[in-house]
């Protein structure tokens, strides 16, 4: 991907922007941008917060200064143990003890006036936690390039982020503050932290989160626990519900002692983990159980639901099939009505019947398809359409027919056509004085 065209950015910025989309696989640049932006082009902090809010932890940049740890450090039944520094041996061992502790107590006391001194001045700047993970990732960083990468797996994110791995986990939570300037710091790395049997301990019994007190997180932490001396540890563990110090541990300790007394932090309150896994397994299982229960009321749900929507569109079937029935019928009556009305109309509007002796007058039978005769007289000179609405007015008459000769077998055209809009006379259709014509149902065409 080519270079973002910003003359703001510099040629490092640049790089840091486009080594950041790579790792992260965010493909607005924009975002990338602003995510470097709070971090202060820090690509480490940014990558690993990324990553933390991929796997389900939120952010954890810019957080309230003021909120509170949540961990319980009241218990009184904490186990402490502190190893004092080793006393003088020998008479050059006192003299040179005696010599330095002037000096000692001196540089100290000038030491905290010096910085009670600047608390009034300029405020601490480790009293504002802007970039928690950059703290870590850099102590980690120089961890490394002093004591070298053989150390136990440091856990790379927030104090607050592994408080909760390790609730969520029921694991152990081993907390390191570093002090980078006390005398003991670099001989408890050296001879303690970076041995084989510690680092084997620490990585498959604890989760191990650690940082300098001279970063704003560490301080943070620093303020919460409230250490004494250093080198300090922390053991931390689900407690009653709550996320407790169990331990402490302060001073220089050399390996096995470390060992030994890790151990015995955790075999005293190893009940407290047993007794959470249980309870949590019979939350799951409740919650498992409440789970299947909802399921089946669900389904009993969707199944009532569904009779009662099938019952529905029955009714609703059975409804509409009624009202097509009832429709049907109420056309057929109109339909009935209105052929009614038409014979009566038609009957009204026939010509009277010319007398027998009428020398032009026809004589013709009908024949029904009920197989009923029915006779009647016309005239030569009247329409053929007469013969049609005598017959139609007849209540025997179906409702289409039409009207057939038998020799020679001839339909007559009794209604108007657009070939013969006028249909012809008696005389014209070739009709005698005697006449016998058969009436044919057309009803079911």
């Amino acid at each position: 991907m080519a270079a973002p065209e910003d003359p703001e950015l510099s040629q490092a910025q640049t790089e840091k922007l486009l080594q950041f989309q790579d790792l992260t696989g965010l493909e607005s640049m924009d975002q990338c941008r602003r995510t470097l932006e709070q971090h202060n082009w820090n690509i480490e902090a940014a990558v690993q917060d990324r990553l933390n809010e991929q796997e389900g932890v939120p952010s954890v940049f810019n957080p309230p200064p003021s909120r509170p740890l949540q961990v319980n450090t009241a218990d009184h039944r904490v186990y402490s143990y502190i190893v004092s520094r080793p006393q003088p041996r020998g008479l050059l061992g006192w003299g040179y003890y005696l010599i330095m502790l002037p000096f000692r107590f001196t540089y100290y006391t000038l030491l905290d006036i010096f910085r009670f001194a600047l608390r009034f001045i300029r405020p601490d700047p480790r009293g504002r936690v802007t970039d928690p993970v950059g703290d870590v990732v850099t102590f980690i960083r120089s961890f490394e390039e002093k004591y070298g990468q053989s150390h136990p797996v440091f856990y790379q994110g927030t104090y607050s982020q592994a408080l909760n791995d390790a609730k969520r986990e029921l694991r152990y939570l081993l907390v390191y503050l570093h002090g980078d300037d006390h005398q003991d710091t670099d001989e408890f790395c050296r001879s303690t932290l970076c041995t084989e049997e510690v680092i084997t301990f620490l990585n498959t019994r604890t989760l191990f989160w650690a940082c300098s007190t001279s970063k704003p997180e560490g301080y943070r932490v620093s303020q919460a626990l409230r250490e004494n001396t250093y080198p300090f540890l922390a053991m931390i563990v689900l407690k009653d519900r709550k996320m407790t110090v169990v331990g402490r541990l302060e001073g220089l300790i050399q390996p096995e002692e470390l060992i030994n007394q890790l151990n015995f932090i955790m075999e005293a309150n190893q009940t407290y983990l047993m007794s959470e896994r249980l309870e949590r397994e019979e939350r799951n299982q409740t919650q498992v159980l409440r789970q299947q229960q909802d399921e089946a009321y669900l389904a009993s749900l969707r199944a009532d639901q569904e009779k009662e929507r099938k019952k529905k569109e029955e009714q609703e079937q059975r409804r509409q099939e009624e009202e097509k029935v009832r429709q049907s019928a109420l056309a057929e009556e109109r339909r009935r009505r209105t052929l009614e009305e038409e014979k009566e109309r038609k009957s009204e509007c026939l010509p009277p019947e010319p007398p027998v002796d009428d020398p032009e007058s026809v004589k013709i039978v009908f024949k029904l398809p009920n197989d009923t005769r029915v006779e009647r007289r016309f005239l030569f000179g009247q329409s053929l359409t007469v013969i049609h609405d005598f017959l139609f007015s007849l209540k025997e008459t179906p409702e289409k027919f039409q009207i057939v000769t038998n020799f020679p077998r001839r339909v007559l055209p009794c209604l108007p056509t657009e070939e013969q809009p006028n249909p012809p006379t008696l005389k014209e259709a070739g009709l005698s004085r005697s006449e016998v014509l058969f009436v044919q149902d057309l009803t079911d065409d």
